[in-house]
């Protein structure tokens, strides 16, 4: 089968190498899945830099989010069955609640665990999830990390209520995903970015206040007139310690910002005694569980949601892929297909 390896971080010469493998066969509890699709996060390209917090020791496959169907199942699997159209999860060992220790958690593609930018994987059973049937590959494969990360922010975590307000950073695939979750959840939208034309395809997805953060550095202004002087109620702040201090001046007082730090690869360093004054609730968020992702999928059958694709590249441009993503003029997510 074809496969791109990571060999080695941080070498520019030896990234995303396409390599032919044997196709891998799946052993008890396991199922050997056919990838259709995968699609790209910013953690991808830090992984292949060697910034990212798990850095490749071995070569490796890179890339975390992939759907496809089952192919095979090894003995014992009952969860999924050949035909299935499926995802795996961003953690293969996070089914529910609490999550492991952070040093026992794994994610696919970083580390010493292979990833799915390949024509087959062969996965735990119970790290894969049913995709919605009104989507196809290309859309499911955008799911697990950026649009569970939303999901986890916004809900379990931020306790989203109808009528709340939401602030959030960029077009990326976790503030697009977020817009269309809270959207529907009945909540009032507001979103940065720098380009004026992606903030009115967010308005067309539902943003209700659009505010460009190069024509207004300092958009907490404007952000807290359009909310009576109050402020948010919550914000997904994925810009780190630039943007942090923005956050909390445009946060409510006993709001809730979610640090989206970790999905790029490290943890914002943002100064507690900012958030104190104001009896801020800020969490970090590092993508979610199976059972969290079970749950965002029946609110998008039920909503019918259609994840944002700025653009489908074939296997053999997967680093023309990635060079995309890191130039960053993206709207939504970048997909690959096999």
């Amino acid at each position: 089968m074809k496969a791109y390896e990571l060999r080695k971080t941080g070498d520019t010469t030896q990234e995303w190498v396409q390599v032919d493998k044997p196709e891998p066969k799946p052993g008890p509890g396991q199922a050997l899945v056919r990838i259709r699709a995968v699609s790209l996060n910013y953690r991808d390209l830090l992984v292949m830099k060697g910034g990212y917090l798990e850095p490749a020791v071995r070569p490796i496959i890179p890339v975390s989010d992939g759907a496809g169907e089952v192919v095979a199942v090894g003995p014992g699997v009952t969860r999924v069955k050949p035909g299935d159209r499926v995802a795996p999860t961003f953690f293969e060992n996070w089914t529910d609640g609490e999550p492991p220790q952070r040093s026992g958690l794994r994610s696919l593609g970083a580390g010493n665990v292979d990833g799915v930018l390949a024509e087959s994987v062969v996965v735990d059973a119970e790290a894969l999830v049913h995709l919605p049937e009104h989507l196809s590959f290309e859309e499911g494969a955008t799911l697990p990390c950026a649009a569970v990360t939303s999901w986890n922010a916004l809900f379990p975590q931020g306790s989203l209520k109808p009528g709340q307000t939401v602030l959030l950073q960029g077009t990326g695939g976790v503030s697009i995903f977020a817009l269309q979750f809270a959207h529907l959840a009945g909540a009032r939208v507001l979103i940065t970015s720098s380009h004026d034309e992606k903030l009115e395809r967010a308005r067309k997805l539902g943003a209700d206040e659009l505010f460009n953060y190069k024509k207004t550095p300092n958009w907490e202004a404007p952000v807290l007139a359009r909310t009576g002087g109050q402020g948010v109620d919550h914000v997904l702040e994925v810009g780190g310690a630039g943007t942090f201090p923005h956050s909390v001046r445009a946060t409510r007082a006993g709001g809730h910002i979610a640090l989206i730090g970790l999905l790029t690869g490290n943890r914002a360093e943002v100064d507690p005694k900012l958030s104190e004054p104001k009896k801020l609730r800020v969490q970090g968020v590092f993508v979610g569980s199976r059972a969290m992702f079970e749950d965002m999928n029946r609110f998008i059958t039920q909503h019918r949601i259609h994840p944002v694709i700025d653009r489908t590249f074939p296997f053999a441009q997967a680093r023309e892929a990635l060079a995309h993503m890191e130039a960053g003029a993206h709207f939504g997510k970048i997909v690959i297909t096999l």
